[in-house]
């Protein structure tokens, strides 16, 4: 476990979440008819909803950012990963009937309203952009500071930017490099204080390394549990896109030790 909560430099995740919108950007305006109608690994949802959710997370940034702050205890990062499965519904929800309403037609039309909805998002990034990072933001589970809300945002357009890559395949998509990092070290965190103890080392290089899961703690040398895998893996397998026991017999994760199987553990997000 981190010795101290991590801190995210505000410019560089601003930085990050520009770019990772600017790639969705790309990536919606390349999408042909037959594209918007495939299915994805997220239950019902075509590319067509994934998108619609994509633009609705866009579209509703300055609102976020603008709106009244609640007298209410700021949510962690850590919090962020255990509360989102518990609005799984709701979100199918919203997405189905956003989809209908405003994401229909051919590729044209729903380029053309996804760019409304970054245009959106990124003038009201801009407008933050010199802001103060502990400045607090209302968001659907309480206030958190601004730049920690960003890094939530992250997490949404990385997670999700792979499933459209998954849909749509076999190119991979082209993922900020901050953005990846900074969401890897984020669920690194976040596992390792749903998962205190000092038994097991992760490994998810070249950005993160925590320790987690109760049992004797490693002091020097070799640590004797220890897993490593590559960040989008991790990211994966954090959200639920990727099982543990395909991802060892894949040789995505290597896990060696007693204790380092962490399928009981995972996904963290839901």
């Amino acid at each position: 476990m981190p010795a101290k909560s991590r801190t995210y430099r505000p410019a560089t995740v601003h930085a990050a979440l520009v770019a990772q919108i600017e790639a969705l950007r790309a990536a919606v305006h390349r999408l042909t008819a037959a594209e918007l109608e495939r299915p994805t690994r997220l239950g019902q949802w075509r590319v067509r909803e994934l998108v619609a959710h994509l633009g609705l997370l866009l579209e509703r940034l300055p609102g976020h950012l603008d709106a009244p702050v609640p007298p209410a205890p700021p949510i962690t990062l850590s919090r962020f990963t255990e509360l989102t499965g518990t609005v799984a519904e709701a979100v199918d929800t919203d997405v189905t009937g956003y989809a209908a309403q405003e994401f229909t037609g051919p590729p044209g039309q729903v380029a053309a309203r996804f760019e409304r909805a970054v245009a959106a998002a990124l003038a009201a990034l801009a407008a933050v952009a010199d802001a103060a990072p502990v400045r607090p933001v209302a968001m659907r589970f309480g206030p958190m500071p601004l730049t920690e809300f960003l890094v939530t945002r992250l997490v949404e357009t990385v997670v999700h930017a792979d499933d459209l890559a998954d849909a749509l395949g076999p190119e991979p998509f082209p993922h900020d490099r901050q953005a990846v990092a900074a969401v890897t070290r984020m669920l690194a965190d976040a596992f390792a204080e749903r998962v205190p103890g000092g038994a097991v080392e992760l490994r998810v290089p070249p950005y993160a390394v925590v320790q987690a899961v109760e049992g004797p703690r490693h002091t020097r040398g070799t640590p004797p549990n220890v897993v490593e895998t590559d960040p989008l893996t991790w990211i994966r397998l954090a959200t639920g896109r990727a099982g543990w026991e395909a991802a060892v017999e894949a040789v995505t994760v290597s896990a060696s030790g007693e204790r380092s199987d962490l399928r009981a553990y995972l996904p963290l997000l839901g």
